[in-house]
């Protein structure tokens, strides 16, 4: 039986092996034909599980602000792409771009303001983009959730174009999160950017979910019915073993922003204070000195940049150790609230020993107490002795192996989050 003809509009293009993994959790099981998606990223898109794609850029948009006449948009196919990551390029190579495209990274109130501006619907809204649309005769709406304007503008201009719902994927709180600024900037753009938001869930069509916390915010507030959908891992689970306390391989691999350097920072010193021989690796795409040089007088922190998932997941299986963080700043606090990220799928699907650190109040933090899979500890103070605890506890080593496969079953497992999302589209249709 095929699936409808669903249209994902986001950020990142739909790649089973990069940053959109995520999205396998959803679309495993849909056939590629059925599948498009418009998206801002200015890289080429590889191979992954779309059959066409289109492609709108900052820069693109801003050369037809000024006036000139360049296609805002671009067509991907299928079968005209590369199938590996390493043939990403970036499309829009001048310096004008780069900088355009550091100041949109920034992504402060200022710039999405900016960007609001740039991505007005007659810019973006063109014949060629309607004669695409027109030519896959989309279904259903993927909203891919964003802080920024356009992405649920043009969702919510798609659906009611042709009369469609609209499914939103809600995995940060971009809606609820606010804080006390003198920035008249700030709250110019939060307040524009909840009511679109209102706009969008007050349409026809459901929502899913990173996590249960999130999903019965949402759900209450705006009246939906949206089931959360777990995050999967193809991660290879590694046979049970106890730690080696004499050279352990430690690891942590992602986003090291919004304080999760700091907590990093934290481990690294802790191991040190117990083996000055013992390292954290971190692998992170993290470009940024100021955040990724806080390791470089850590004697107990080695950072190694970014490497492929390919890489990621040998590495975990090699792992003895590997470790989730989040911030303890209150604007750290804000951001992570609801998030559960790929990290925690696998981790639990890998068999290393887990070590979770930050505050409490964090989603990730919270959702590896509730496990019982993981070592966990929300205070520096404690920090030291939980990860002795960590490395001297044979039993809580194989209780928690034991728990991760529990927890991988129950809650990260591909066939049951596809379900449970096709359920989430087929309600939303027959609205």
């Amino acid at each position: 039986m095929s699936h409808p003809r669903l249209l994902i509009v986001g950020t990142i293009p739909y790649n089973t092996k990069d940053s959109s993994r995520a999205f396998e959790a959803y679309f495993h099981n849909w056939e590629k034909e059925n599948i498009a998606q418009i998206f801002s990223d200015p890289k080429t898109p590889v191979k992954g599980h779309c059959g066409t794609l289109f492609q709108i850029t900052d820069y693109r948009l801003l050369q037809r602000w000024k006036g000139r006449k360049v296609e805002t948009g671009v067509v991907y196919n299928y079968d005209e792409l590369p199938t590996s990551t390493e043939s990403e390029k970036r499309v829009d190579e001048s310096k004008s771009a780069g900088k355009a495209y550091r100041l949109g990274a920034k992504h402060s109130p200022f710039t999405h303001l900016l960007r609001g501006l740039l991505w007005r619907k007659s810019l973006w809204c063109t014949e060629k983009l309607n004669k695409w649309l027109d030519d896959f005769k989309p279904e259903c709406v993927f909203l891919s959730f964003s802080d920024d304007y356009f992405i649920p503008q043009i969702a919510f201009y798609v659906a009611q174009r042709y009369n469609i719902p609209i499914v939103s994927s809600i995995g940060d709180d971009y809606y609820f999160n606010t804080h006390f600024s003198l920035d008249p900037f700030y709250w110019w753009y939060k307040l524009t950017y909840k009511a679109l938001i209102r706009k969008v869930l007050a349409y026809k069509g459901s929502a899913i979910y990173i996590s249960d916390k999130i999903r019965d915010k949402y759900n209450t507030e705006f009246g939906l019915d949206g089931d959360t959908v777990y995050l999967t891992s193809t991660t290879k689970r590694k046979p049970f073993g106890y730690v080696n306390t004499e050279s352990p391989l430690i690891t942590y691999f992602g986003n090291i922003r919004m304080g999760r350097n700091h907590s990093l920072n934290d481990v690294g010193y802790a191991l040190g204070k117990l083996n000055p021989n013992y390292r954290l690796e971190v692998y992170s795409g993290e470009n940024i000195p100021e955040i990724y040089g806080v390791f470089k007088d850590n004697p107990n922190v080695i950072y190694g940049g970014a490497i492929p998932y390919s890489e990621v997941q040998k590495k975990m299986a090699n792992s003895d150790i590997t470790v989730i963080v989040e911030g303890f700043l209150p604007k750290d606090i804000d951001c992570s609230r609801y998030s559960l990220s790929t990290k925690a799928a696998d981790a639990l699907a890998s068999g290393a020993t887990i070590l979770t650190y930050g505050s409490q109040e964090c989603g990730i933090i919270e959702y590896m107490q509730s496990t019982k899979a993981s070592f966990v500890c929300t205070q520096k103070e404690n920090l030291v002795e939980v990860i002795k605890d960590m490395l001297s506890n044979k039993e809580l080593q194989k209780r928690y192996y034991d728990q991760q496969i529990v927890m991988t079953a129950e809650h990260h497992n591909l066939e049951k989050s596809c379900e449970v999302f096709e359920n989430v589209v087929k309600r939303a249709m027959k609205k």
